[in-house]
């Protein structure tokens, strides 16, 4: 249990507090169109380079995404090929512009690993489309739960969407981590609202 006040965060680290959110039967879907020429698209068989450059655009340029940035090849590949791992993408002029990653290997529950759109549909009404197919799908499944994390370093709308899409908080947690920009995970440019303290 952390103590009641303030803490020092170490030189060269990153705090944000991680909220953990729960839907345990579909909830009412928000209507949305999918903005003109884009496409959803399931990625069957994902290339762990494709993955590293859809999830650097999507949150390691400005959300601080890295942890699969820093993963082995190997490894990554094998997660994101697991049958139990679904990858969606939202499609634009060819080019893959949205994560949609939905892991079922849990059983009777499902968890939105990822969810997020790139720069190019951000303000659109693609991210509202990706999570009605998101609940849509994983319910179809025969889940118990869907459920998902997001954190203070993450877009400052992100947790709004969730409860505003049908996601109750259940619990929350403080992480401390290395920031991955001093680290080399991430170029020094990355989330440059997020200060360095070196």
């Amino acid at each position: 249990m952390i103590e009641e006040g303030f803490h020092k965060v170490p030189l060269g680290h990153v705090a944000t507090v991680v909220t953990y959110l729960e839907m345990t039967s579909p909830a009412a879907l928000r209507p949305a169109e999918l903005p003109e020429g884009v496409t959803l698209q399931r990625v069957t068989d994902p290339d762990t380079v494709w993955y590293k450059d859809l999830f650097m655009r999507v949150g390691g340029q400005d959300w601080l995404w890295f942890s699969r940035l820093k993963m082995e090849n190997s490894k990554l590949g094998a997660i994101i090929r697991d049958p139990d791992v679904h990858m969606f993408t939202l499609d634009l002029d060819g080019t893959a512009q949205a994560i949609l990653e939905l892991d079922f290997r849990e059983k009777g529950k499902c968890e939105v690993a990822f969810f997020g759109v790139a720069p190019a549909l951000t303000g659109s009404t693609a991210g509202r489309c990706l999570m009605n197919h998101a609940i849509t799908y994983a319910f179809a499944q025969g889940i118990d739960m869907l459920h998902l994390h997001t954190c203070t370093l993450d877009h400052p709308r992100a947790l709004a969407f969730y409860r505003r899409t049908g996601f109750t908080p259940v619990r929350q947690e403080i992480e401390v981590l290395e920031d991955p920009r001093l680290t080399g995970d991430l170029p020094k440019e990355a989330a440059p609202h997020i200060p360095i303290f070196a």
